[in-house]
C-alpha cells in the first residue's frame, strides 16, 4: 500500500479524514468510516508542528509516574495498536501495522517467535496453523506435529521447523475468521514479516510522516525457546542496535510475561520495559520452571508491584485485574486498587485487550445479543481511562483514539 503521509498536517488530516475511508471500508462495511476520521483530529493539529522525532512530547493528560524514558513524550494515556489494526486487518502483517498508524495510533505491537535458523519473526504464537495458510501447504504437511510448549500439549505447525525461506513462501490469515468474517478478504495478502523488516518499515513511515513510530514488542515463551536452543533476548537486542532502537530513549518498548526475560534484557539494553500480567491465579511460566509458588495474585499486591519496580517500569495486565467481571453474569464487579497501588510503586498501567465486539467486552458495554456486533467499546475504554490507567492494547485504534479524545475534552485538555 502506498504511504499518502507526504507533507505537513493537512496531507496528515486527508489520510485520516479521506484515505483512511477508502482503507478501512471494506473492514468496517459498505460506507462505514473509520472513527479517527469523524476524530476531527484536533489534537494532531494542535501538535503536528511538534510531532518531528526530535520534538515528540506528552500531549494531553500528564501521567501520574515519570519513567526517565522516552515513555514520558509519548502522548498519555497511549493507544497501542494490538498486533497492528488487528480488528480490520489479519495481526501482524505490514497492512495491519500500516493501517494501525493511518488510523492514529501511537504504537504498534509486535509479538516475536524463532525461525529454525535463527530469525526472529512476527506471530503472536509460535504454533502458525491458526494466522498462515501452512495447512494447506503440500509440501510442509509433513511438518505437523505435538509440542509442549509452556507445560501445554500444542499440535500444528511451528515456526522452530521452518527456515525463514521456507516461511516467507507462506501468507498470512485472518485469525478469527468466523467473529472477524470481513478481514478474510485479506486472506493471502501478506506474508510473515520478520522483525527486522517491521523496524524497517517503521523507519519509512517516520520519514515520510515526520513522526516517531514506536514499537511494543513482545518475547514469546522465551523461556521455551532458550531451552532448544534458540534464545530471544540477544537476537531481540542485536536487533534493536541495528535498527536504531536501543537504549533508554530508543523507540522500543520491551514487554514479556516473563519476568526472567524483562530481567535479561535490562542486561542487555536499557529500554523502557512492561511486565505482563495474565489472570489472578496463573503463574509465569519461568516461575513454574523455578518452582516459585508465586502466582499473578502475588505480583499484583503492593509488594508484588514493588519487586516488579525493580527491573520495570510498567505492568500489562488484563483488563480483569482492574475491572473484574462477574463469571456468572458478565457485569462489572467493584475495580480493585491496583491502579492506585502500580502508581504508588512507580509502575505505569498498560491493560489489554480492548476490542469493540461484544463477545470481547463487560455486559454493562454490549449491545444487542450478536455475540459479533459491536458494543460501546468507547464507553468501556473510557471507564477504564476513568480509573486512571496510563495507556491500552486495542485491536481498533480508531474507537480507542475517539474515547481518548472525549477523555481529554472532559478533562479540559488537548
Amino acid at each position: 500500500m502506498t504511504d499518502l503521509h507526504t507533507s505537513g498536517t493537512s496531507r496528515r488530516w486527508f489520510l485520516r479524514a479521506g484515505g483512511a475511508i477508502g482503507v478501512g471500508a471494506a473492514a468496517l462495511g459498505a460506507g462505514a468510516v473509520p472513527a479517527a476520521a469523524a476524530d476531527g483530529d484536533a489534537q494532531g493539529r494542535a501538535r503536528g508542528a511538534e510531532d518531528g522525532p526530535q520534538a515528540q512530547r506528552a500531549t494531553g493528560t500528564r501521567p501520574p509516574v515519570r519513567t526517565g524514558t522516552g515513555l514520558d513524550r509519548l502522548p498519555h494515556p497511549l493507544v497501542v495498536a494490538h498486533r497492528g489494526a488487528s480488528g480490520y486487518r489479519p495481526e501482524h502483517t505490514i497492512g495491519a501495522y500500516e493501517l494501525a498508524l493511518d488510523l492514529g495510533a501511537d504504537v504498534i505491537e509486535q509479538d516475536l517467535v524463532p525461525t529454525k535458523d535463527g530469525h526472529l519473526v512476527v506471530r503472536h504464537e509460535n504454533e502458525i496453523g491458526g494466522t498462515t495458510d501452512v495447512a494447506d501447504r503440500k509440501e510442509f504437511e509433513g511438518r505437523k506435529t505435538t509440542r509442549t510448549i509452556d507445560g501445554k500439549a500444542v499440535t500444528g505447525w511451528f515456526t522452530e521447523d521452518f527456515t525463514l525461506a521456507e516461511l516467507r513462501t507462506l501468507r498470512a490469515k485472518e485469525r478469527l475468521p468466523l467473529q472477524r468474517q470481513r478481514n478474510t478478504v485479506y486472506d493471502g495478502r501478506w506474508s510473515v514479516p520478520t522483525f527486522r523488516e517491521v523496524a524497517e518499515f517503521a523507519a519509512r513511515r517516520a520519514r515520510t510522516t515526520g513522526r516517531d513510530v514506536w514499537l511494543y514488542v513482545e518475547t514469546k515463551h522465551p523461556s521455551y525457546f532458550r531451552s532448544i536452543g534458540l534464545p530471544l533476548e540477544e537476537r531481540l537486542a542485536t536487533e534493536l542496535r541495528r535498527a536504531g532502537l536501543a537504549g533508554r530513549h530508543g523507540r522500543a518498548i520491551l514487554q514479556s510475561f516473563e519476568p526472567s526475560s524483562l530481567q535479561r534484557l535490562a542486561g542487555l539494553v536499557d529500554n523502557p520495559r512492561i511486565q505482563l500480567l495474565s489472570d489472578a491465579a496463573t503463574q509465569p511460566y519461568d516461575f513454574v520452571l523455578a518452582k516459585d509458588p508465586r502466582t499473578v495474585a502475588d505480583l499484583v499486591t503492593p509488594a508484588g508491584l514493588r519487586w516488579i519496580s525493580g527491573f520495570a517500569h510498567g505492568i500489562g495486565p488484563t483488563t480483569n485485574l482492574i475491572a473484574p467481571v462477574d463469571p456468572a453474569t458478565g457485569k462489572l464487579r467493584p475495580v480493585t486498587t491496583l491502579v492506585t497501588d502500580a502508581h504508588a510503586a512507580n509502575l505505569l498501567l498498560h491493560p489489554y485487550t480492548l476490542r469493540n465486539e461484544n463477545s470481547f467486552l463487560p455486559a454493562d458495554f454490549r449491545r444487542g445479543t450478536d455475540p459479533n456486533a459491536y458494543g460501546d467499546s468507547i464507553a468501556w475504554a473510557r471507564f477504564l481511562m476513568d480509573q486512571g490507567v496510563d495507556g491500552f492494547f486495542t485491536d481498533h485504534t480508531d474507537t480507542s483514539r475517539l474515547a481518548r479524545s472525549d477523555f481529554w475534552a472532559a478533562k479540559g485538555v488537548s
